[in-house]
């Protein structure tokens, strides 16, 4: 199963990166949000996908799961939201600035 989740993280990876090298500010802040999503993705399976139940005091278990990596993911997921929803708001505030959302037109440069 970690197998299948790591080729899911490269594909995601490999479409961030796709995402992030376009032209439109949109398309940027998609691939941010699908690297966001593998990041998390690789977290947990870094963490281990392990069977056993919660580490609770006074249980008695033969194998425990490490709450760690789901509580990282969790505070991730929280940021990245609102880092996504802080950096769209700023993409349209551009677009009705500069009424473009190309980033080489809002940069300036005129192709030769």
């Amino acid at each position: 199963m970690e197998t299948i989740i790591i080729f899911l993280v490269g594909i995601l990876t490999a479409v961030a990166i796709y995402l992030l090298l376009s032209k439109s500010l949109i398309r940027v802040i998609l691939g941010t949000a699908i690297l966001s999503h593998a990041v998390h993705l690789l977290i947990l399976a870094m963490g281990g996908l392990k069977e056993g139940t919660v580490p609770l005091l006074g249980e008695e278990a033969e194998s425990y799961v490490d709450a760690l990596p789901q509580a990282l993911i969790l505070t991730a997921i929280v940021i990245s939201f609102a880092v996504t929803a802080f950096i769209l708001v700023l993409a349209y505030r551009a677009y009705q600035e500069l009424g473009t959302d190309d980033l080489d037109e809002m940069r300036g440069v005129n192709d030769e």
